[in-house]
């Protein structure tokens, strides 16, 4: 089952990583611990029943509780599938902003960073190209690198 834990807001992968090394010292009934983009202020706890799960996050920094309705599993893949966007990107494609003080502009990809969901973008068109480092979901795929 999927239980949502409140977390402070801002501090998830911290919540996360630190829920997780509890996790790997211990013989806990927790089996993953999720961190959604967008989801701000709460993380994702898989474990056997509410209580494992409130006897595991108990006294731990920036943890703020437990909502009590479980997660199925069917709105967990729902949440991740955002994460999708990440994939269809890649290093040499051309992107177009699609918000943001660059809205219009097309850019191509010079580096990805899946873990923070950003990229570094050069602006194509420019006199001078500057990197740029910005949020995936600012972006749209004009056109994929040509496989040769």
């Amino acid at each position: 089952m999927y239980f949502v834990v409140k977390v402070t807001s801002g501090q998830e992968k911290i919540a996360a990583n630190m829920l997780q090394n509890k996790a790997s010292k211990g013989d806990s009934s927790i089996s993953s611990i999720i961190v959604v983009n967008g989801m701000r202020g709460y993380i994702i706890v898989e474990a056997e029943d509410e209580l494992a799960v409130k006897a595991f996050i108990t006294k731990e920094r920036n943890i703020k509780g437990i909502l009590q309705k479980p997660l199925s599993e069917e709105e967990v893949e729902r949440l991740l599938q955002t994460r999708n966007k990440a994939q269809e990107i890649a290093k040499g494609d051309t992107i177009e902003f699609t918000t943001g003080p660059f809205k219009g502009y097309k850019a191509r990809v010079m580096r990805l960073d899946d873990v923070k969901g950003e990229i570094t973008v050069e602006l194509i068109d420019v006199v001078v190209p500057i990197p740029i480092t910005t949020k995936i979901g600012t972006a749209r795929v004009v056109s994929k690198m040509k496989e040769e």
